[in-house]
């Protein structure tokens, strides 16, 4: 199985593009590089691969040149190797085959600020004609950094700039935002209600970025609360940071903390978490919820959730319980928060909750590259595993969990099948492949698969490039796939 992303849920996330069209041969494969975040020293950023031809491909080689200054410090989705300056990326065995008019992706993240030249794809120019001379300058239209210097020169965002140094600036710029702006926090404590309702574009998006000193923190809630979580007068929510209706976001480097909540998401799609620090919160870290569909978040640390409730501490939140689908199920009665990734972050210790948990009815979201560290686990509220995945579609792999006292651990990952209306095929057709456990000698399974019954005709998948040490019993309770 595999997550192919379409082109148009991949330009969501622009913070900055650089385009590298396609070679001329069938398949022609149209290449651009999408910086998904930029901060002083460095940028994210999403290589994607489309298909415009007839012929579906087997496999890619992407290769391009960092200006000096700058290089790779991290990748996903591919096999990179480097000579020098010179960056090749290969396929990995579930993203070559790519369907005409389909798109893949992988991505990197960047020490330095210069973007890439001289890219081939398949061994073409990705700007089709003859191939790039080794030494040939960079391209007019991506323009490298200079050398770097004792003190780099912090990157000028797209769009507007709204620099912000006081819990008031900051309120009234997240209030007033506007698309393709930029919403700069200098260090220090912000202490307040922090809320926007505005929303960005697929091509401007909104971006609140500030260093790991920048913090939120809510000394709330206060007030009378609605019947369902809204924006009310006279309500805090208590949460650090609150994205009500607020879609194309970046959220890049800072801090929340000492907060009810840390980072809400509440019917905002394509929302970019990157590089962020939430620690020391009542109850959960990140919330994609109300049909947060689409979102990011990565480069992450959570730990010291549930301080509190500690059954509500989960470090990565997605979707709703169906029990609050009353309040949360806006599309067709159920919490759609689907397609959401969680990639590279550092979850634990400390997370009292599950460090990720799954809820029923959401679809088709990503695992990826995360370290779990299961010290702190409470086991209340079945709070006894990194991962719980209740939803249906999701690929979980190249994770690494480990566990020690004190907590309480049950099993590394594990499914369930709440039944729900409309009903759905919860907790099925999710695969597992290349994650590493360490269960401490205290855990049963790696991977606990409850239901193979429920998930008729959309079993579950235990690959054998899983690897599980110190099990009670074993990697998984199910047959496992070659």
């Amino acid at each position: 199985m595999r997550l192919v992303l379409g082109l148009s849920a991949a330009l969501a996330v622009v913070a900055g593009l650089a385009s590298l069209p396609a070679q001329a041969a069938a398949p022609a494969l149209t290449v651009q590089v999408v910086q998904t975040s930029v901060w002083s020293s460095g940028y994210g950023a999403d290589v994607i691969l489309s298909n415009q031809g007839t012929t579906t491909t087997t496999s890619w080689v992407v290769e391009f040149d960092l200006p000096a200054g700058t290089t790779v410090s991290s990748s996903w989705s591919s096999v990179r190797t480097q000579s020098g300056q010179h960056y090749k990326f290969t396929n990995v065995s579930w993203n070559g085959d790519i369907a005409p008019g389909a798109s893949e992706e992988f991505g990197f993240n960047a020490n330095g600020l210069g973007m890439p030249f001289n890219c081939t794809v398949n061994g073409l120019p990705c700007g089709g004609g003859t191939p790039p001379s080794p030494t040939a300058s960079p391209s007019s239209s991506v323009s490298p950094s200079p050398s770097p210097s004792a003190s780099p020169t912090p990157s000028q965002p797209p769009g507007p700039i709204v620099d912000v140094s006081t819990s008031a600036q900051l309120s009234a710029a997240l209030a007033n935002a506007v698309a393709g702006q930029t919403i700069r926090l200098a260090a220090g404590d912000y202490r307040g209600a922090f809320l926007t309702q505005r929303s960005g574009t697929a091509s401007q998006r909104i971006t609140l970025t500030g260093p790991r000193s920048a913090v939120l923190i809510n000394d709330g809630p206060s007030g009378t609360a609605p019947s369902c979580p809204a924006p009310t007068a006279g309500w805090d929510s208590g949460y650090g940071l609150w994205l009500f209706n607020a879609s194309y976001w970046n959220l890049n480097g800072f801090t929340v903390k000492e907060s009810k909540k840390g980072i809400v998401l509440d019917n905002s799609r394509f929302v970019t978490v990157d590089g962020v620090h939430v620690h020391h919160v009542d109850e959960e870290a990140v919330h994609f919820r109300r049909s947060s569909a689409d979102g990011i978040i990565r480069n992450s640390v959570i730990e010291h959730t549930g301080l509190v409730q500690a059954g509500y501490g989960e470090g990565v939140y997605i979707g709703s319980a169906g029990s609050n689908w009353g309040c949360h199920g806006n599309s067709s009665g159920a919490d759609r928060s689907d397609r959401v990734q969680v990639l590279s972050n550092r979850i634990g210790p400390n997370v009292a909750a599950e460090h990720i948990d799954v809820k029923e009815g959401t679809f088709n979201g990503v695992i990826r590259g995360n370290t779990f560290d299961g010290r702190g686990l409470s086991g209340q509220n079945s709070a006894d595993s990194w991962v719980d995945v209740k939803g249906a579609g999701y690929v979980i792999e190249d994770n690494t969990g480990t566990f020690a006292s004190p907590g309480t651990f049950a099993n590394g990952y594990e499914t369930h099948n709440p039944t729900t209306t409309p009903a759905f095929q919860n907790g099925c057709g999710n695969v597992w492949r290349r994650n590493r456990s360490d269960l401490g000698g205290v855990g049963n399974y790696a991977i606990y698969v409850t239901s193979t019954s429920k998930c008729s005709g959309n079993l579950n998948v235990v690959y054998s490039t899983n690897t599980v040490t110190n099990a009670r019993t074993g990697l998984t309770n199910i047959a496992v796939t070659p």
